[in-house]
């Protein structure tokens, strides 16, 4: 079955944002005329579609946090995935192409996970811009419609989650035209991203009082450290759900945005390949495609496989020797580190160290 009617280079321009990711901290700026002829020759601008530029122009100082989230996705990406056989490879986007590879090519697992962090981290990374004021449209989100408790109120700076998850909608979801499978999936777990960031927020408070009591407390909502919300994408990608395009449509009010305002009036329902599977719900990461074993080199995604990673002899997880080199084998040499040793502390105030030479062994995969 096709899932995806698409061309590669139609679904590749929408994605070339992310190699923001390995540029420079653009102008913030974007206000006088020089700026505004930077964005629209700037290399630095050239992965953006048309719709994103007039949204970044739009919204002066947004392109500083979505480079700093594209940032963030590969780093967290990379981190979630440092001890699998797929560890999240990113190279130079040298011919248009994804800087995550041809993986996105697949509608597997990993795929999934791609479009979720990185939507993630756009809205996260706008959110907490908008709160540090680096951002020209947005403040802090002072539309907080809860009750307030007995010994604190609202007051403090919240990040504006609402305006990152609005912008990050529009900026990502606008390369996502149409409505075949492939690209309802990726609009799927886009949204599944950002309803992790906003999920995770919490309230923050800070005590006033005489001599440091706390009388009374100021309390406002901040979100998480990304970390949590890669950690918990992360549990998701274990436990996405295989699915299938159903035979119906169904109408989705979401869908005003997803398409860069354009409406939706029907989109396919994401089955479960399994019927005894539960559907999965708006959190949940989805994918159509198994993912390849990552244990060769694989032509198709550009991956190199596992030979000459490292990995773990002692461990019996994914990180260990046996599951890492897919049953290959592996070497192990011994190198030598220089470390800091026999620390002391000395009144006041310096830490004084010994310089050991050590010698530690490196398992590689055959």
């Amino acid at each position: 079955m096709m899932h995806g009617s698409t061309g590669k280079k139609r679904r590749h321009k929408g994605t070339q944002w992310w190699s923001l990711a390995q540029t420079g901290e653009p102008s913030n700026d974007l206000y006088s005329p020089t700026a505004q002829a930077f964005i629209h020759s700037s290399p630095t601008l050239l992965p953006l579609t048309k719709k994103q530029r007039r949204l970044v122009t739009k919204n002066p100082g947004t392109i500083v946090a979505v480079a700093k989230g594209a940032r963030m996705a590969v780093d967290e990406c990379k981190y979630q995935f440092k001890d699998r056989r797929w560890n999240c490879p990113v190279q130079e986007n040298g011919h248009g192409g994804s800087i995550f590879g041809k993986i996105i090519d697949k509608g597997c697992r990993e795929t999934a996970f791609i479009y979720a962090v990185t939507s993630a981290a756009v809205a996260h990374s706008v959110a907490r811009a908008c709160a540090d004021g680096s951002i020209f449209t947005c403040t802090c989100n002072y539309n907080l419609h809860q009750p307030q408790g007995v010994d604190w109120e609202w007051g403090g700076c919240s990040d504006n989650e609402n305006f990152g998850r609005k912008f990050s909608r529009k900026f990502v979801d606008v390369a996502e035209k149409g409505r075949d499978f492939r690209f309802m999936m990726n609009l799927h777990n886009n949204e599944a991203g950002r309803r992790h960031v906003k999920r995770q927020m919490v309230r923050d408070c800070k005590c006033h009082g005489m001599s440091g009591s706390c009388t009374i407390k100021t309390c406002w909502m901040r979100l998480p450290n990304f970390r949590q919300v890669g950690t918990i994408l992360k549990d998701h990608f274990d436990g996405a759900s295989r699915v299938n395009p159903g035979n119906e449509g169904s109408a989705d009010g979401e869908g005003d945005n997803n398409n860069g305002g354009r409406r939706n009036t029907k989109k396919p329902k994401l089955e479960p390949v399994d019927p005894n599977h539960k559907k999965p719900d708006k959190r949940d990461l989805v994918y159509f495609e198994e993912s390849p074993n990552f244990c060769e080199p694989d032509d198709t995604i550009g991956f190199p496989g596992t030979s000459e990673r490292e990995c773990n002899s002692t461990s019996i997880g994914i990180d260990g020797c046996d599951l890492l080199c897919c049953g290959r084998g592996y070497k192990s040499e011994p190198y030598t580190v220089r470390e800091r040793c026999s620390c002391t502390f000395h009144w006041c105030c310096e830490v004084k160290c010994k310089v050991c030479t050590r010698t530690k062994i490196r398992n590689t995969c055959l």
